[in-house]
């Protein structure tokens, strides 16, 4: 197909005319498609049912060591749920603290206990002039919503194929103190579905930052989310390799089970050095007695093991494989070679990331939502929903049946067409006149 700003304005404008009669059949389809979110869809939930029926009351509930999960107590998480989220984050048990349903809980608390309280022993960051934090972009909105929250300003590091801008993460947090973390969705990232490389990471663990209470957030959400058996990537485990760098304090990382088992029933976990976990409990044990032991009994015999999990992360893999497949296939059918538009090709996670024309991203997904495709809000992917370029938009393809996201992505491929031409008309017009 031959792109977009080699063809002439009278071609792109009889193309648009095309286009416009096409969009108008799906606006009279009357459509009601939403792909704004990241959410498993119900055969992936009905995956986990059998869950619900491993407890019951007849059962025994307790745990090998005698301790009643009916009772208080405990308040670090049951020794079998640390080893099975231990196995799944590639950690010891004894570097893991359990939690509830949810990791971005998790990470809210930690930046909570961080302002008031302080990172082992410094100044509580409520009482600093000024806090920051690096986000690489295009990163994960809800991450970016903590810091704001808090008031804490936000810094954009570019991401690339690798991970993270590492020559800019190395010169910041060397040169600033006033900068205490760094956001990072490091395997399958949130939203482009890429994995640092080793060099990433490496570099990571052997950072330098001004500040004895900057924390690398490693948020290790897609840990288990591969799309396909062979075709996986791998990652370096953060705590290890911090550790044999000399830095063992350096890392607070974070999973769940919550695209595993249920959103919002699973169990949330953070894993961290025996010195950053002690700094913890101290907040802990004023904020609970313990967390729900039913429930991560009850995650820990329906798998039986990491093995059990890894089965049946496959069986997820199955039905998320086909809708990833079809928005990358409907991509390159309908925008391939037009140069309007690029995309990633994810091996697992939960997104696609696509970077339309510059000044394009509001406008397509405006144009969606008119033809009742609901698309995640462009500017999400950026600290406070600016997105400088005005170009990146999150695909979500979990939740809409298979052929319904096809038809998605057919409408998606086709505002993007409309919008493109538009914007190069428009700029074609701008230079026409300031050459005048």
């Amino acid at each position: 197909m031959q792109p977009y700003a080699e063809m002439s304005n009278e071609e792109l404008l009889a193309l648009k005319k095309q286009l416009s009669v096409r969009y108008k059949d799906f606006q009279n389809k009357d459509l009601k498609l939403d792909m704004s979110r990241g959410k498993p869809s119900v055969e992936q939930l009905d995956l986990s049912m059998g869950m619900m029926d491993v407890l019951s009351s007849e059962d025994d509930l307790t745990c090998e060591d005698g301790t009643d999960c009916r009772n208080y107590g405990v308040l670090t998480g049951i020794k079998e749920a640390k080893e099975l989220i231990g196995d799944m984050m590639e950690v010891a048990p004894d570097n893991i603290i359990i939690y509830g349903n949810s990791s971005l809980n998790v990470m809210f608390d930690t930046v909570s206990r961080s302002m008031t309280n302080g990172v082992m022993g410094c100044t509580p960051w409520c009482k600093l002039d000024k806090v920051k934090f690096l986000c690489p972009v295009p990163g994960y909105d809800r991450h970016f919503a903590i810091t704001e929250y808090f008031g804490i300003e936000m810094i954009n590091v570019p991401m690339n194929d690798e991970g993270p801008d590492m020559d800019l993460v190395e010169k910041l947090v060397a040169e600033d103190e006033a900068i205490k973390g760094i956001w990072c969705v490091p395997k399958y990232s949130n939203p482009t579905g890429n994995s640092y490389s080793d060099v990433t990471v490496r570099r990571f663990a052997r950072l330098k930052p001004a500040a004895p209470d900057f924390r690398i957030y490693w948020d290790n959400a897609y840990g288990v989310h591969h799309l396909y058996d062979h075709d996986q990537d791998h990652l370096i485990e953060i705590l290890a390799e911090c550790k044999r760098a000399g830095n063992p304090d350096l890392v607070y990382k974070f999973s769940s089970t919550s695209k595993i088992s249920f959103p919002g029933s699973g169990i949330a976990a953070i894993a961290a050095s025996r010195n950053n976990l002690e700094d913890i409990e101290q907040q802990l044990k004023f904020q609970t007695i313990g967390h729900d032991k039913v429930n991560q009994l009850r995650h820990v015999r329906y798998f039986g093991g990491i093995h059990g999990m890894i089965e049946h992360m496959r069986l997820h893999a199955d039905i998320m494989r086909p809708k990833f497949e079809a928005v990358i296939n409907t991509l390159e059918k309908e925008l391939a070679g037009l140069d309007i538009g690029k995309w990633t090709k994810p091996n697992g996670g939960y997104f696609i990331s696509f970077d339309a024309l510059d000044g394009c991203a509001r406008e397509i997904v405006a144009k969606c939502k008119k033809a009742g495709l609901i698309m995640t809000k462009a500017g999400a992917t950026y600290p406070y929903g600016k997105d400088p370029h005005n170009s990146n938009i999150r695909i979500a393809p979990s939740y809409p049946p298979l052929e319904d996201l096809i038809m998605a992505m057919e409408l998606f491929s086709l505002c993007v067409k409309i919008v493109s031409i538009d914007r190069i008309l428009a700029e074609r017009k701008m230079a026409a006149a300031e050459n005048e």
